[in-house]
């Protein structure tokens, strides 16, 4: 793993190495998370094996825009009031993919839907304008360990793993929160799935 400071990292850069298939460790809104390209098959693959994760259970992304978004999932006024009162923002939602959409498999779930938010964090953001892709979001952690909220957790859970991100981006102790809120919303209906550091009632959305 190669370490750099935050305030050292080359944002094109390291968008070309994800590009190439790299994973990287970046701090988000919640924890830090662990990442690729979402349309990268390979990277996605890697994901699954750093974290030693199930591989039926699929990846969040987040992404840096609504524009962005609006390329990969069926929008529905649900959603554009989401859009509007939530994001950017720790909320993330389950919704039905466009056809043709380019993501790999274990991003796109088995029956076709995608979890995603749109971030606030300004480099995660940037990371995903300069990929111009959806970027991999999950808590970097091996399964079944806490999510970390510093380097020295991240450096301890995979210093010694045979697969290991290739990148970390240590912007330091993170504040310490609770996971995103997640939704469904399929075919204009919504349905809280967990409710995280947004609270959220059918009322704020309809």
């Amino acid at each position: 793993m190669k370490t750099i400071l935050q305030k050292d990292a080359d944002i094109p850069c390291i968008a070309k190495e994800l590009r190439k298939g790299k994973t990287i460790v970046y701090p988000t809104e919640t924890c830090y998370g662990l990442g690729c390209d979402g349309t990268n098959q390979h990277a996605v693959d890697t994901i699954f094996r750093i974290k030693k994760r199930q591989t039926d259970k699929p990846l969040l992304v987040i992404m840096a825009d609504i524009t962005m978004a609006q390329k990969y999932v069926v929008w529905s006024d649900v959603l554009e009031n989401i859009a509007r009162k939530f994001w950017p923002g720790p909320l993330t939602v389950v919704a039905d993919l466009a056809h043709e959409n380019g993501l790999a498999d274990g991003v796109k779930s088995k029956n076709n839907t995608l979890a995603f938010r749109i971030t606030d964090h300004p480099l995660a953001a940037a990371l995903s304008e300069q990929l111009a892709a959806p970027l991999v979001a999950t808590s970097a952690n091996i399964s079944s360990m806490e999510s970390p909220y510093d380097i020295t957790h991240v450096h301890a859970m995979f210093d010694s793993q045979r697969i290991q991100p290739d990148i970390v981006i240590d912007a330091g102790d993170l504040p310490h929160k609770i996971g995103s809120t997640i939704v469904s919303v399929q075919e204009n209906t919504l349905q809280i799935l967990r409710q995280g550091e947004v609270i959220i009632k059918k009322t704020d959305i309809f």
